[in-house]
């Protein structure tokens, strides 16, 4: 495991490369923007500009594959901008270069939007069939048995729930906000430190062809939780609808601490 290379180093990506090569690995990662390109350089990685679409997959994706046994694919969507995304055709396109390219192990990192909502709030387990009703959860299905089913490489999926670190957390965009729905609604969240940790064990022990979901253990109410939230930042509290009834899920990430032996450690 000397070399890696991270399909989108974004929000979660660049920091997963970051640490990577602090620990002595070579790791090659890709961006769609020209302007990032510089800045992912100066950090040491060995920047590709790649695009993935449902037409095919733009750049120099042979070399930024060539000579890497694990990719990381970790690059958006994009289904919350546009609903009309063909992601899991993008990653059928993806597929197929890498079958040609000598990779061997993928970890490809989804979300915990393959599961419903219900009123039931129900208890969701990696042994739990993905049943979303919505087009992007279903794209996201799709995308994630793309992989799983491929004989030519073998992938780890890993489900992360909503993601907060670094500056971002989802109360910021909820603050002063009206009217918002299923305040009962456990939260379902994972800091990005703790998201680093999931893959980094993932690597570490060389486990390939699982599902993992990877969400903090603790699954406090909506309401309760990011008004509380909104307190510790000073910011305008968010108000729910307590008329309608609430849908939500638990996700257990049992399984990521059972056999990983994470600890998720910066809360929530």
């Amino acid at each position: 495991m000397k070399n890696i290379s991270i399909l989108g180093t974004g929000w979660l990506g660049f920091p997963l490369a970051k640490m990577l090569m602090a620990e002595g690995l070579s790791v090659k990662g890709s961006t769609t923007s020209a302007e990032k390109l510089p800045v992912l350089k100066q950090a040491g990685v060995e920047a590709f500009q790649i695009k993935v679409t449902s037409e095919g997959v733009e750049g120099n994706i042979e070399d930024f594959l060539s000579k890497n046994g694990i990719l990381i694919v970790d690059f958006p969507p994009g289904l919350r901008k546009n609903p009309e995304v063909n992601y899991s055709e993008a990653i059928k396109k993806l597929a197929e270069a890498i079958e040609t390219s000598g990779v061997k192990k993928v970890i490809f990192v989804s979300s915990i939007s393959v599961y419903e909502e219900t009123e039931s709030f129900p208890v969701y387990t990696e042994d739990t069939q993905p049943n979303a009703t919505s087009a992007s959860g279903k794209e996201i299905i799709s995308a994630e048995k793309i992989l799983l089913e491929n004989a030519i490489f073998d992938t780890t999926v890993i489900r992360f729930g909503g993601l907060y670190g670094a500056g971002r957390h989802p109360v910021k965009y909820l603050a002063g906000r009206s009217g918002l729905a299923n305040p009962l609604g456990p939260v379902n969240l994972i800091h990005l430190e703790d998201c680093l940790q999931v893959i980094k064990k993932v690597l570490e022990n060389d486990i390939f062809g699982e599902v993992y979901n990877a969400v903090f253990p603790l699954n406090p109410p909506k309401e309760k939780y990011y008004q509380q939230k909104a307190r510790e930042m000073e910011l305008e509290l968010p108000q729910f609808d307590q008329s309608r009834p609430s849908v939500g899920k638990v996700i257990s990430a049992s399984k990521v601490m059972r056999q990983l032996g994470v600890e998720f450690s910066a809360g929530i």
